[in-house]
């Protein structure tokens, strides 16, 4: 699942590792979240250490009646470096498509510490439900991953306080379900090209 909003998330901005806690709207939409999760069984609720994920790991164990949720680092949000508290527009501006952002780690790292972590968890679980708290560029990152490089679905908009189904089976991960957009992307100003959470 991907964590409420933040105000950057509202305003734009890159968050990256920047630790930005919810705003009202995110706290609501992970409350709203754990009302959609409710139906189905969860045995455990993990988290990446960043407040905006934490808060709405913290909700949401309390809405399911779960366990205080369990902080696993490597679940963090791709580290965007230079870019990191620029506008999409600021960040297009100072680094068009093709040049190098300092910092900004790799995709294929964030897939080999996110698949790493899941497969641990795997281990740990085996059998289990496990509710992850995570961010929009981890979600994009392993979707591209599991599409050979495709955008997400085709360009499909990972929205603040969505859910999305992954299973690990056999040493490897695939992809359920697609939670459709809560939203639309032009509702308050969200486009759908970015995707850093």
């Amino acid at each position: 699942m991907r964590h409420g909003q933040t105000d950057w998330n509202l305003h734009h901005r890159i968050q990256g590792r920047t630790d930005i806690p919810l705003n009202a709207a995110g706290r609501a939409e992970a409350v709203a979240a754990a009302a959609r999760l409710k139906n189905r069984r969860w045995n455990a609720i993990v988290t990446s250490p960043l407040l905006r994920a934490t808060e709405s790991a913290t909700i949401i164990a309390a809405e399911l009646g779960l366990d205080e949720p369990e902080v696993v680092a490597s679940l963090t949000e791709r580290h965007h470096g230079a870019i990191e508290g620029l506008t999409f527009a600021e960040r297009q501006h100072r680094f068009p498509d093709g040049m190098a952002v300092p910092g900004l780690e790799t995709r294929s790292d964030v897939v080999d510490r996110v698949l790493a972590s899941l497969a641990a968890l795997a281990d740990v679980r085996a059998g289990q439900s496990v509710l992850v708290l995570s961010h929009g560029g981890i979600i994009g990152t392993l979707l591209r991953h599991l599409t050979d490089g495709d955008r997400p679905r085709h360009g499909e908009f990972i929205a603040n306080g969505s859910v999305h189904d992954f299973r690990w089976e056999n040493d490897q991960l695939s992809l359920t379900h697609f939670e459709a957009t809560t939203r639309s992307p032009g509702e308050r100003g969200e486009t759908a090209p970015p995707i850093a959470s």
